[in-house]
């Protein structure tokens, strides 16, 4: 019988009495309020759980991260770590008798050294609002997630999350120095280092890294910095034909030896819906005419000394191939084009229900990734309109669909996606994560001893399966 399973079962008893201590030893920071637990059932990815948890604590400091572990192993109760709930693949949903532990309180930053190049955080920042702390400084938290003024640096660690600038500057994962993590049983654990090398045992900051809340709870993170890009910004909007032209581009914009800041693909039906939505939002200056060219769209955007040269040269490219490119050096104009691309994911809410993919192939499999996505809508009979990072091969196709519950026809049309980007050398998640979406698919891209391995290692860091169980490594 699984934790969950058990904890069910203890009976309102049970629940209460569990409760009842967690009030005792964190006060206020807990909460019944039908309301708040049922904000806890979903998270952006469009999924939920059909019952709603036992309790939501939320964390101001580490001590209370401790009491509520120590509580939840000594009864055996899961619990379901949580930030700003932003997640696209269900990693932070919870259901009946699970305690959720947020730590979206627990934002502050701790330390900025400019002469270290460094940050201490907790885990509840804003990626935005650390940003725009460093901005006095000249540095800079590289990982640039679409959803930057809404999501946490601590979700951003434990999904590995990446963003429209990572080809040049990285993911997540190459930004973290060091943590501080609480395991299962209430231990606090430093992890890392502060120098820029460091390889004393075992990388367990690494392992963190994307374990989605499986291995232990984040609750401090020394994060690197780089210096603010000098010297002008140049931006570029091309169209093409089809998406299959465009993701050739990008290609041959890689294979040039060019690294864009910002080098992104947004395919006809995704560039129709952005420009439908931002032409109805209230904010909707850049972008409202999006939809009303036909065929796809790349942005490019160069940064640093050498900008206008690269700027110049990509465009090269971009026409040698086709595509039609307007270049800017104008900052406003070049944010509003960004604010386009990130607008995907909230006109994608607004079109109607969809699935969130998220899959990554190597760069130059690009265009035959693109050419599998339209087979598979015409097999599938269903529209799956995809906005790519094209700079490291990141794709995000959507499935859209009717109802509630995600139809079996769509599993079956994202079955055949992650198995076409398997055979092109690829990967199921690029950033969003495992979670609860593509658990079943896990076995096959890892192998069935890889996959026996990472139990393992879950099982050592928590024996008795309490954190965030049913989620990734089931």
């Amino acid at each position: 019988m699984s934790v969950g399973a058990e904890a069910g079962d203890a009976g309102p008893g049970a629940a209460a009495s569990i409760v009842a201590e967690l009030r005792a030893g964190l006060g206020d920071a807990c909460s019944t309020d039908p309301a708040i637990l049922d904000a806890a059932r979903a998270d952006k990815s469009g999924h939920r759980s059909t019952t709603a948890p036992l309790v939501v604590v939320t964390a101001r400091s580490i001590d209370d991260v401790q009491r509520t572990l120590r509580i939840a192993h000594r009864h055996r109760v899961p619990v379901v770590t949580r930030g700003a709930g932003t997640g696209l693949a269900g990693g932070s949903i919870a259901s009946e008798g699970e305690i959720v532990l947020s730590t979206v309180a627990m934002d502050r930053i701790l330390e900025i050294s400019v002469a270290d190049e460094l940050a201490v955080v907790e885990p509840g920042i804003i990626n935005a609002h650390l940003n725009a702390a460093l901005e006095p400084h000249g540095l800079w938290f590289a990982p640039d997630p679409a959803s930057k003024a809404i999501s946490t640096v601590g979700g951003n660690i434990a999904t590995g999350a990446g963003g429209l600038l990572c080809a040049k500057y990285g993911v997540t994962r190459e930004a973290v120095l060091g943590l501080r993590v609480v395991l299962a049983d209430g231990t606090l654990m430093s992890l890392g280092h502060r120098s820029v090398k460091g390889v004393t045992g075992l990388d367990l900051t690494a392992l963190m890294i994307g374990s989605e809340g499986t291995l232990g709870v984040i609750v401090e993170a020394t994060v690197k910095l780089v210096p603010l890009p000098t010297g002008t910004t140049w931006t570029i909007g091309a169209w093409f034909a089809d998406v299959q032209a465009a993701a050739t581009a990008s290609a041959a914009i890689t294979a040039a030896r060019l690294r864009p800041a910002v080098m992104e693909i947004i395919d006809q039906r995704a560039a129709e819906i952005i420009g439908e939505y931002l032409s109805t939002a209230v904010d909707a200056a850049p972008g409202t005419a999006l939809g009303a060219r036909r065929g796809a769209y790349l942005l490019v955007q160069t940064d640093g000394p050498a900008s206008e040269v690269d700027a110049a040269a990509a465009r090269t490219v971009i026409e040698s191939v086709g595509g039609t490119a307007e270049l800017t050096s104008d900052p406003r104009e070049g944010e509003a084009l960004l604010a386009v691309r990130r607008a995907f994911h909230p006109a994608m809410e607004a079109h109607g229900t969809v699935l969130i993919e998220d899959v990554a192939v190597p760069r130059s499999a690009l265009p035959r990734m693109f050419a599998e996505i339209t087979r598979i809508e015409g097999e599938y009979g269903i529209p799956i309109p995809t906005v790519a990072h094209a700079g490291d091969g990141n794709l995000h196709p959507n499935f859209v669909f009717e109802g509630d519950t995600v139809p079996d026809r769509v599993w079956e049309a994202a079955g055949a996606l992650f198995q076409a980007a398997l055979a092109l050398g690829g990967t199921l998640t690029g950033e969003h994560g495992i979670g609860i979406l593509k658990k079943r698919w896990l076995g096959d891209e890892l192998g069935s001893e890889q996959l026996d391995l990472q139990r393992g290692i879950k099982a050592v860091f928590d024996p008795l399966g309490i954190l965030n169980p049913g989620k990734v490594l089931t």
